[in-house]
C-alpha cells in the first residue's frame, strides 16, 4: 500500500515542515490550508491518513473528521490538538478521528502515529477483500454440523443484533475468540475494529495502561499522550480474553468503565468515552470464582448479559471429521500438495480420542500428521502417540457379563466425573446438567469412608 499522507494546517510553515520532513521519512505528502480544500483532494485523489489541525479558518478539523466519517470512513484521521485540550481530543474521536496528537509534539511520535495508523487500513482492506473473495465461506470459523454448533451459531445470530456485553465460557481451546469475531463480523458495525487482548498475559500496570490508556508524564516512560483500548476500539469490539485472571484492583476500574461507558486515562484528569462493543471470555467457571471471593459479583452480572457457552470438541459428534479433513485441506494446500483424506483406522482414532485442548489439539495434531504423511489419505500411525494409544472409557460398561457389571453407585461416580470432563470442571454446570444443586455435586464428589 502506497503511504499517502493529507496534511491539513492553515499554518503554512507548519505544512510545509510537516511536508518536508515526513517527505524525508517516504510518505507522500500532499497539503491543504483549509477543511474544504481537504474534502476537494480527498474527492480527486488517493490518500491513505489525513493528519488534521482541529482549530482552522473557514472549517475545524472536527468537521473533517464528520465529512471522513461519512463519506470516506477507510480513511483513518489524526487530529492534532493544542496540550492540554482534551475536550477537543474528545470531540475529535466522537466525530471519528482514530487517534489524537497533542501540541507540541516531535516528529517520531508522529510517525509512530501514522505507521500505526497505516497498519489499522491495511487490515480494514483485507478484511473487506476477505469477505468479497469468501463470502459465505467467511463463516468458518463456526464450522460444524453438529447440534450443539447449529445452536451456537443461531445463538451467535440473535447475539450479534444486540450491543449489550457478551461472557463466552468455554474450555481452553474450543475457539472463543472465533466465536467473539463471528459475533462482530455479524453485527451493526463488522467494519469497525476488532480489538483483542489477553488479560492474563500482561502485568496488572501495562494491562491498565494499555486498557485505559495513560496521559504525557503520567509515570517515567510516559513521553506522550497514549489512547486505551477502549478507544481504540470505538465502532466495533473489545474483546477481553481470559477476564477471570484480571487482578482485583483493575476489577472495579473495568466495571466503572462498562457502567459509564467512559474511561480515564492515568495521570490523565478527564474522563474520555469510548463507543465499543464489550465481549469477554474465559475458561474458568465465574459463579464459582464470585463464591471464593476472587471475582467480583456485580462485575460477572455486568458481563454475563447474554452469555455464550462454545461447546467441547468432544461433545460435537462427527464434527471431529469434519474439522479434520478441513485442517488436513488446509496444510495440504499450503504445502502445495493434493488434498489428503482420511483412513478409516485414523478416523476410528479421531473420533475415540476425547481432545481435551479441544479444536486447537486437532489442528495440531493434524497439522502434524500432514506433515508426516506420504500418501494421499493421514494413517492412524501419522497421528500423535496419545491419540493412538487412547482407549475409551465409557460410563457405563456394555456388557451381559454379571462377572463384569459394577454397582449403582460405581456408575454414577463415572457419570459424574464423564460431565465434569464435559464442561471442564464447570461444577455450576455439571449440577444443572445433573439436575442437583451444588452442594449435591460437592457431596458425590467427596472420596467414600472406608
Amino acid at each position: 500500500m502506497a503511504r499517502r499522507v493529507l496534511i491539513v494546517d492553515d499554518d503554512e510553515p507548519m505544512r510545509d515542515m510537516l511536508r518536508t520532513r515526513l517527505g524525508r521519512r517516504e510518505f507522500d505528502v500532499a497539503a491543504a490550508e483549509s477543511c474544504e480544500a481537504a474534502i476537494e483532494q480527498l474527492g480527486a485523489a488517493r490518500f491513505d491518513v489525513v493528519v488534521t489541525d482541529i482549530q482552522m479558518r473557514g472549517g475545524s478539523g472536527i468537521e473533517l473528521c464528520e465529512w471522513l466519517s461519512a463519506n470516506r470512513p477507510d480513511v483513518p484521521a489524526i487530529v492534532i490538538t493544542a496540550f492540554g485540550s482534551l475536550d477537543a481530543a474528545i470531540a475529535a474521536i466522537r466525530a471519528g478521528a482514530h487517534d489524537f496528537l497533542p501540541k507540541p509534539f516531535e516528529l517520531e511520535e508522529l510517525v509512530f502515529r501514522l505507521e500505526r495508523a497505516l497498519r489499522h487500513r491495511r487490515l480494514l482492506e483485507e478484511v473487506k477483500r476477505l469477505r468479497e473473495t469468501l463470502g459465505d465461506a467467511a463463516d468458518e470459523e463456526l464450522l460444524g454440523e453438529s447440534a450443539p454448533m447449529g445452536k451456537l451459531r443461531a445463538l451467535v445470530g440473535r447475539v450479534a443484533a444486540s450491543d449489550a456485553p457478551v461472557l463466552v465460557t468455554g474450555e481452553t481451546g474450543v475457539g472463543k475468540e472465533l466465536v467473539a469475531r463471528a459475533i462482530h463480523r455479524r453485527g451493526a458495525h463488522p467494519e469497525g475494529p476488532f480489538v483483542a487482548v489477553n488479560c492474563a498475559a500482561l502485568p496488572e500496570a501495562l494491562l491498565e495502561s494499555e486498557l485505559f490508556g495513560h496521559a504525557k508524564g503520567a509515570f517515567t516512560d510516559a513521553r506522550a499522550a497514549r489512547v486505551g483500548l477502549f478507544v481504540q476500539a470505538n465502532g466495533g469490539t473489545l474483546f477481553l480474553d481470559e477476564i477471570s485472571e484480571l487482578s482485583p484492583s483493575l476489577q472495579p476500574k473495568l466495571l466503572r468503565a462498562l457502567q459509564e461507558r467512559c474511561v480515564r486515562p492515568i495521570g490523565g484528569t478527564e474522563e474520555v468515552p469510548f463507543a465499543a462493543r464489550i465481549i469477554a471470555a474465559t475458561n474458568r467457571d465465574l459463579e464459582a470464582a464470585v463464591e471464593a471471593g476472587q471475582f467480583r459479583e456485580d462485575l460477572f452480572f455486568r458481563l454475563d448479559v447474554l452469555p455464550i457457552v462454545v461447546p467441547p470438541l468432544r461433545a460435537r459428534g462427527n464434527d471431529v471429521l469434519l474439522l479434520a479433513q478441513h485442517f488436513a485441506r488446509m496444510y495440504a494446500e499450503r504445502a502445495g500438495g493434493k488434498p489428503l483424506g482420511l483412513s478409516r483406522a485414523a478416523a476410528e482414532k479421531l473420533c475415540d480420542y476425547p481432545w481435551p485442548g479441544n479444536v486447537r489439539e486437532l489442528q495440531n495434531a493434524i497439522e502434524r500428521a500432514a506433515a508426516l504423511a506420504d500418501h494421499d489419505h493421514l494413517l492412524a500411525e501419522d497421528l500423535p502417540e496419545r491419540i493412538r494409544s487412547h482407549r475409551r472409557n465409557d460410563a457405563v460398561i456394555a456388557t451381559d457379563d454379571p462377572a463384569t457389571l459394577v454397582p449403582l453407585e460405581v456408575v454414577e461416580q463415572r457419570y459424574v466425573a464423564r460431565v465434569l470432563e464435559a464442561t471442564a470442571g464447570n461444577k455450576t454446570l455439571a449440577a444443572r446438567i445433573l439436575g442437583v444443586d451444588r452442594k449435591t455435586l460437592y457431596r458425590k464428589l467427596e472420596p467414600s469412608g472406608e
